[in-house]
């Protein structure tokens, strides 16, 4: 009887270190996964980007929520899902004079822009669509390689009328593909390496390259959280990871302004040089008057055009964070962004009552977002379609005032 307690007890402590080594052995290897991560990129001043689908272990619904944003799209590689534009041979032509005519491609190698003239078979040039840039919100364009020379194709994609148009600012003739510096991607992307040492040059890192704006964009360096985090399941307090609460509403504005205020001048720092947290002016400064309301368009300086509103000099915490959530696409949400009017001006010691003509609120649905930040023509962004005349794109202003509703 005694042996046979004697062994039980034995076979019980063996299955408990055979269980132990086995989780032990485990957890080393999951550790070993995050430790032994191969970053997708690599930064100049040392930092690991990392693909943003690991983040989705922990963080699942606002990977997949940001997978959806224009943020997240709005630099990805070039195939018959990212481009919106189509080859159907009835849709995949662009008029772009008398005598020039864009034929849009598909072929086994990818997709292709390839002008005729006067309808000749032969094409003047076949250039592959290799990047698209744009989420197809209000529209696309496109990106080639040569080698490692990075430029901007002539033909676009115009959203509203589903339809190929010239690139806005290209001539109406056939002209070279232009130069794509990295002041421009800077606004498109994660992070783009020049190679060249040139601002002013397009030569690239191909491989070097995190398309769209992801997590690390504004979190910063997410390898170190993650390993923590996977070595401390436990520990639900954030570590090693930027917090946006803990940024200064200056800190908070100019992690947007980087990208939307308009066009800037770098100083002695190169571009991607920036990161959240950093002070923009020590960075860049705008090349333009930001007292003059004249001079802040509507395309790409909604951050002057908010700074001017009354909303906005009013508040002592008002940012771009406080009606609209990066991590979500609420594009058309209009409901959303109403309420957020409302949470503000319904919590006010005094609260403002519209009062605009009744009949015509209620016939806009009392939507605040329609009267009060009207769709503007944009001076700088400016289409031809087919033959008309040069026309401007409507983008929504940020200036929040009192419009005449007759005319919105």
């Amino acid at each position: 009887m005694q042996k046979r307690t004697l062994y039980i007890v034995g076979l019980i402590i063996l299955i408990g270190i055979i269980c132990y080594f086995t989780l032990y052995q485990k957890e080393i290897n999951d550790t070993s996964e995050y430790l032994a991560i191969t970053p997708v990129a690599v930064h100049t001043n040392g930092m690991d980007f990392i693909d943003s689908s690991t983040c989705i272990e922990c963080h699942p619904r606002i990977v997949e929520d940001h997978y959806k944003t224009a943020h997240f799209n709005s630099l990805q590689l070039a195939n018959k899902k990212t481009i919106k534009g189509s080859f159907e041979k009835s849709k995949n032509t662009l008029k772009l004079n008398n005598k020039v005519t864009f034929n849009f491609i598909e072929k086994d190698s990818g997709f292709y822009q390839e002008p005729t003239f006067n309808n000749q078979k032969t094409p003047f040039y076949s250039a592959k669509m290799d990047i698209v840039v744009g989420s197809g919100t209000k529209g696309q364009s496109y990106l080639m390689w040569n080698n490692n020379d990075l430029f901007q194709l002539q033909a676009s994609y115009f959203t509203p009328t589903d339809s190929w148009i010239n690139s806005p600012g290209a001539p109406d003739e056939l002209a070279p593909a232009r130069p794509v510096l990295e002041r421009c991607l800077e606004c498109h992307t994660t992070y783009a390496q020049n190679i060249s040492g040139n601002k002013n040059k397009n030569q690239f890192h191909r491989e070097n390259l995190v398309y769209g704006i992801d997590c690390q964009r504004c979190h910063g360096p997410v390898k170190k959280h993650l390993v923590y985090h996977k070595q401390n399941p436990k520990d639900t307090i954030a570590k090693y990871i930027l917090k946006y609460n803990s940024l200064s509403r200056q800190q908070r504005l100019d992690a947007c302004a980087l990208c939307h205020s308009g066009l800037r001048t770098e100083t002695t720092e190169r571009a991607f040089s920036f990161t959240v947290g950093d002070t923009l002016k020590k960075f860049s400064f705008p090349d333009y008057n930001e007292s003059s309301l004249k001079d802040l368009d509507v395309h790409g300086n909604q951050y002057g055009l908010l700074k001017a509103s009354k909303c906005f000099t009013s508040s002592n915490s008002l940012n771009c964070t406080t009606c609209h959530n990066p991590h979500k696409k609420e594009r058309g949400n209009i409901s959303s962004f109403n309420q957020k009017c409302m949470d503000c001006h319904t919590t006010m010691s005094k609260p403002i009552n519209c009062s605009g003509d009744k009949d015509k609120i209620k016939e806009m649905d009392n939507n605040c977002i329609q009267c009060h930040m009207p769709l503007v023509k944009s001076k700088t962004m400016k289409i031809h379609l087919l033959e008309s005349e040069e026309i401007s794109v409507d983008v929504r202003t940020h200036l929040i005032g009192i419009y005449n509703l007759k005319n919105n």
